[in-house]
């Protein structure tokens, strides 16, 4: 109360705001007089003379900046002295009322001396005209030199928004801004008081001006708003700290991509202690699969999730595919050993140092007078827990490092090392071991498949040759050796038996029992099929293959396959193995053909990629042209367009559009240097 008494209400006043000019409202700040008065006696006529002649020259045009030859005016350019005028307002009082107006910005004008470095470059003008007139003609010609002319390279993104923020960039662009005229009225106009009108507050019945009437707690509220930086601090989704009340918020996916994002490696344990004992595992395997990799029983992030598509390396600038397979090298290089040398993989990946330093900071610690050696030890317990899972993700890394190994130019290593101190679980044998155990088996039993080879070709010879079919000779003594080795570098055990020599011996790929008109497995289900159902899958499988492909080789048919047993649950019937040569029989079997491409003698191609099947028929109205076009690469490796479209045309009639070839060849070829050549075929 005495403090009411001490400060007493003198007068009340009604605020109003005033929106009629909110968008149009400017403040000019001036410091000095516009006006030259050439006629006041303090002004310096020969100056000012002398400056128009410096600036403009004797002669007099429409480009001049003084055009009385005289300096009479003075140029005010504006800068902005505040982003942010959202605090600022006009205001008006009139008859006991404030009327408030806000300011669309504030300009502050200050003299331009641009008309000094017209004169100077005007000097430097005559200076170089005074040089040249007292040079002579033969200094001239002595003077001529001989420019290279060169072509700027394509400007980058970085480069660009640096030469957009730079000092010259922004003064080019400010001296660029063309002038607005402004007509200028004076205090006592009458368009100036019509103008000033708008200031005032149109509607002064208070019910346009609701921004002004507010509640106690409101006006409070504005007076002290809540901190803006506690609420920025706050982040949307987790990053790199994590609150784990905000993260269990998120969908379980979610939650397990920013925690492997942010974490880059954990073993799964860890990560279920994260997300919560009431989660079930069976739902964070499913989850953790689709962001992660298995390496040494512990998950990294996938590369990928790292570099998503269209972003580019911070160091060199490369793209995020390039990434990804480098990064890729290095996850399959620590499948292989628990050591990785930095230098090696630089070699490899022809990446920078950072790049590669970046990979190996996510999954590994330096050591001295060593290399990188992976960062967590490897977990025995989730492999011997989940066996399912690891063989899933065996068959991912098998299609990795195919793509890695035709990538990089890499040497298939037939002895895999395992990784030290990793102790493989009891009662399952790993894809290494298994691949070591079939080389061992087949080394041991050459001497009998080599007899059992020879009996079959005679066989072939007297009793199951069919007119017109012809047999491709090939040395078998040559071809088991090299088919035993390879077998048990990349098939199963079971690949080894006697009946594999025959595969794909006839000019259409049908083995002998086949030939002749059986259309089962030569009446026994083929070697590695465990049962009748896995043999049915195996067929759905290649039949739904086909009909989108029409055209693969075997190395991209095993591919697929390994990526589509991946994605099978566990237990399926077709983890229990199937062979290369049961796909083979499965792929003949489902009306497809084995197109034998005369590849060149000096082909990179290794021989599962020399091995084409196409779709022979498959219903529709393309049939007759994709057969004419199969025979055409039997007997060329490479074929141009205009014989593909005269041969269609011999064989299909002249009806065919050009349409319809082109459906044919995008099923089936690919163009690579003006040639076109089969899918899979072409050596770049």
């Amino acid at each position: 109360m005495a403090n009411e008494e001490d400060d007493p209400v003198v007068q009340e006043i009604d605020v109003y705001l005033a929106k009629s000019l909110a968008e149009k409202l400017y403040l000019f700040q001036v410091e000095i007089e516009m006006a030259i008065d050439t006629l006041n006696p303090n002004y310096c006529r020969s100056k000012g003379e002398q400056i128009a002649l410096n600036v403009d020259g004797a002669c007099a045009d429409e480009t001049s900046t003084f055009s009385s030859k005289l300096m009479d005016k003075q140029t005010f350019c504006s800068s902005q002295t505040t982003s942010n005028t959202s605090r600022y307002a006009a205001a008006l009082y009139r008859q006991g009322e404030l009327h408030l107006t806000p300011l669309h910005g504030i300009l502050q004008l200050r003299p331009s001396f641009s008309y000094l470095d017209k004169a100077d470059a005007k000097h430097r003008e005559r200076e170089a005209a005074n040089e040249a007139g007292d040079s002579s003609q033969d200094e001239a010609e002595e003077d001529v030199k001989q420019i290279t002319v060169r072509f700027s390279r394509p400007e980058s993104e970085q480069a660009r928004q640096r030469r957009v923020q730079s000092y010259e960039f922004l003064q080019k662009k400010h001296a660029e801004e063309p002038w607005v005229h402004l007509h200028y009225y004076g205090l006592r106009d009458s368009r100036s008081e019509h103008e000033r009108q708008y200031l005032l507050c149109q509607g002064s019945s208070g019910v346009e001006n609701t921004e002004l009437v507010k509640s106690p707690s409101e006006y409070l509220m504005m007076l002290m708003p809540p901190s803006q930086e506690e609420e920025k601090d706050k982040p949307v989704a987790p990053s790199n700290v994590l609150s784990m009340a905000q993260l269990r918020t998120l969908p379980l996916a979610d939650q397990i991509k920013i925690l492997m994002k942010n974490v880059k490696v954990m073993p799964f344990a860890n990560l279920m202690s994260l997300l919560g004992p009431s989660m079930d595992s069976v739902a964070v395997l499913r989850g953790i699969q689709k962001v992660a990799m298995l390496v040494q029983g512990n998950w990294v992030v996938k590369s990928d999730i790292l570099y998503p598509k269209d972003s580019s390396s911070p160091h060199s600038g490369v793209p995020a595919e390039v990434l990804c397979r480098g990064r890729d090298f290095v996850m399959w290089k620590f499948t292989k050993s628990r050591w990785v040398v930095r230098k090696e993989v630089a070699a490899v990946t022809k990446l920078c140092a950072e790049d590669v330093k970046d990979f190996l900071e996510h999954m590994a610690l330096v050591r001295i007078n060593k290399g990188w050696e992976f960062i967590l030890p490897y977990d025995g317990e989730f492999i011997k827990k989940h066996p399912d899972v690891v063989q899933r993700q065996h068959l991912l890394w098998m299609g990795i490092q195919a793509k890695l190994e035709k990538v990089y130019n890499l040497v298939k290593e037939t002895t895999p090392k395992k990784p030290d101190g990793q102790s493989g679980p009891a009662g399952l044998l790993s894809g290494d071991q298994r691949i070591q155990a079939a080389k061992t088996k087949a080394q041991q039993n050459h001497a009998v498949l080599e007899r059992e080879l020879q009996r079959q070709k005679e066989q072939l010879h007297t009793s199951m040759v069919l007119p017109g079919v012809q047999i491709k000779e090939e040395p078998l003594s040559e071809e088991g050796e090299d088919e035993d080795e390879q077998g048990a570098e990349e098939e199963e055990p079971m690949d080894t038996s006697p009946s594999d020599g025959l595969s794909n011996r006839l000019t259409n790929g049908l083995p002998a029992g086949r030939a002749a008109g059986g259309d089962s497995f030569s009446g026994h289900p083929p070697p590695g099929c465990a049962s009748a159902p896995a043999a049915r899958e195996l067929r759905a499988f290649v039949e739904a293959t086909f009909q989108s492909q029409f055209v693969l080789t075997l190395s991209e048919l095993k591919r697929l396959f390994n990526q589509h047993v991946a994605s099978l649950p566990r237990g399926h019937v077709l983890f229990s193995g199937i062979s290369d040569h049961m796909l083979q029989d499965t792929v003949l079997a489902a009306g497809c053909k084995q197109i034998l491409v005369p590849f060149p003698r000096q082909t990179a191609a290794s021989p599962n990629e020399q091995k084409v099947f196409a779709l022979w028929e498959s219903g529709d109205m393309s049939d007759q042209h994709r057969q004419v076009l199969f025979e055409i690469f039997s007997k060329n490796y490479r074929v141009r367009r205009n014989m593909i479209q005269s041969r269609l045309t011999q064989e299909c009639g002249e009806d065919l559009s050009k349409q319809e070839v082109d459906k044919v060849l995008k099923d089936c070829c690919v163009s690579y240097g003006g040639m076109w050549y089969l899918k899979g075929t072409v050596q770049s």
